[in-house]
């Protein structure tokens, strides 16, 4: 019976320390996916942020 109770604790450490790592991956691959939501809505609306911004410096250049 002694034995069984080695492997149970044996195999729950083991399936602990492959969580720590599962958990890692997963705040790795929702950092990527961030990334490439952030880098799709820049590309989409640079050029139009860009004039934006540019139109906003021409008006308070020639205001002044």
């Amino acid at each position: 019976m002694e034995a069984i109770g080695e492997i149970f604790v044996r195999a729950r450490e083991w399936n602990t320390r492959l969580s720590k790592g599962q958990t890692m991956t997963e705040y790795a691959l929702i950092t990527v996916a961030i990334a490439i939501v952030v880098l799709i809505a820049y590309e989409g609306t640079g050029r139009d942020l860009s004039s934006l911004v540019n139109g906003i410096n021409t008006d308070l250049s020639t205001s002044s």
